[in-house]
């Protein structure tokens, strides 16, 4: 079988992980221009009302819901779809209807829309909707896809997505520290992931053109691409190879894939679970409880770095540590035990400096270090744990059905999110 030359599949199922949250992350990490945007375009809050008011201080958890809810939807037909249509038109399209809406969003940011500001949030929600359903498309195929590959490179587009956040939130420091304005800021942000959609494009169809990405990996997995030529790798007799090779039209069998998925289902579900009730819309709230002495560290920095890029760096590092340690393993009582005990971080995260409050006034953990440490556990467990849960998914059953599997690993994942996110909404209101 030949060798992965230089890396290149590894380092485009990187790229590509990257380019498959990354949008996601660009929203939800430019949460100073968001503020500035809902706060009819002013530096300071203004006397808008509490409708106004209710955008601002509830938006993350609006992004949640509009990011999630509908991303469960295109995972359903998504899998209908699987043998159905190829995956390069899945991916392809899905990539060119996230270029196209982030152009709308960078073209906005030069709008004056202080006297829209609620049309402004709608036509946001709505970018919401169309990109995350675009991106679940091509997440869920992509990872249908690399599940065909040996697994160092599902490993990558893994790591990739965790790398995703972190760029975002590195891009967001950047832009915050040198741009005179949050305008100026906002549009150096969102160019940023308009040139990396592009790039994904690129390397997506370079990644046919590989060697490595057009030869039979084992003789029972063909590790082909959509609309290359799977029958001319045949060899002639090879039985265990005949059906593979012919392109179904069938939708998957999906009652198999459930029952041997079944707990790791469960497992990837709460982990995310978990993980979108807290962040952002708990833990990017959480302010400095030394922020009435004005230095930058404690107003302008403590959020974008104590939530969005500590989380997505320790999220990053948790993937990347799965590449030499994958224990416990799918059948261990150990993994669903880990995945319950993250549920601790609920109430850690509600009695830290989380502002505004409305009902529980006390404050547990009253010192920065304390939301520093739980977000960086939160981040690496979310990483580490969720990692190895979704790799095991497509290697658990019959290899004819990875792909099939890998989506329906990616539907227990959005559906955690889609059901973390509506609950985030109730927990922020509690609080």
């Amino acid at each position: 079988k030949p060798s992965d030359r230089l890396h290149g599949a590894y380092i485009i199922f990187f790229l590509l992980g990257i380019g498959s949250l990354l949008p996601w992350n660009f929203f939800v990490t430019a949460k100073h221009y968001w503020m500035y945007k809902l706060q009819n375009c002013s530096d300071e809050a203004g006397q808008s009302g509490q409708a106004a008011s209710d955008l601002r201080d509830f938006f993350e958890s609006y992004i949640s819901i509009a990011s999630t809810v509908p991303s469960v939807l295109c995972l359903v037909g998504n899998f209908l779809l699987v043998n159905k249509v190829p995956a390069s038109v899945r991916v392809l399209s899905s990539l060119f209807i996230m270029l196209a809406v982030f152009l709308v969003i960078t073209v906005l940011v030069k709008v004056d829309t202080s006297t829209w500001t609620t049309r402004f949030f709608a036509l946001t929600i709505v970018c919401v909707v169309i990109v995350s359903s675009a991106s679940t498309i091509f997440t869920s195929s992509i990872f249908g896809l690399s599940s065909r590959f040996p697994m160092k490179n599902l490993q990558a587009l893994i790591s990739g997505q965790a790398m995703g956040g972190t760029i975002s939130a590195v891009a967001s420091l950047i832009d915050l520290a040198a741009a005179a304005n949050v305008t100026d800021s906002a549009l150096a942000y969102f160019l940023t992931a308009d040139i990396f959609i592009v790039i994904c494009i690129m390397v997506y169809l370079l990644l046919p053109r590989l060697e490595y990405s057009s030869q039979k990996e084992s003789p029972s997995l063909v590790t082909v691409l959509p609309g290359s030529s799977m029958e001319s790798e045949a060899e002639p007799g090879d039985s265990t190879n005949a059906s593979f090779l012919v392109k179904s039209t069938n939708i998957p069998p999906l009652c198999p894939i459930l029952q041997k998925t079944a707990l790791l289902g469960f497992c990837l579900f709460y982990v995310f679970f978990i993980s979108i009730i807290i962040f952002p819309s708990l833990s990017s709230n959480i302010e400095s409880v030394s922020k009435s002495s004005g230095s930058p560290w404690n107003t302008k920095y403590f959020a974008p770095l104590t939530s969005f890029l500590l989380y997505n760096f320790a999220d990053w590092c948790g993937r990347q540590i799965t590449a030499w340690i994958q224990v416990p393993g799918p059948k261990s009582k150990l993994l669903p035990v880990l995945v319950l005990l993250r549920t601790i971080f609920l109430p850690l995260f509600i009695l830290s400096n989380y502002q505004p409050r409305a009902h529980i006034w006390t404050v547990v953990f009253n010192r920065d270090i304390y939301p520093v440490v739980f977000t960086a556990l939160l981040g690496l467990s979310n990483g580490y744990l969720g990692t190895l849960v979704i790799v095991y998914g497509p290697k658990i059953v019959p290899k004819e059905l990875a792909e099939a599997a890998g989506v329906v690993m990616t539907f227990y994942l959005m559906l955690g999110l889609a059901v973390g996110s509506a609950c985030s909404v109730l927990v922020v209101h509690l609080v």
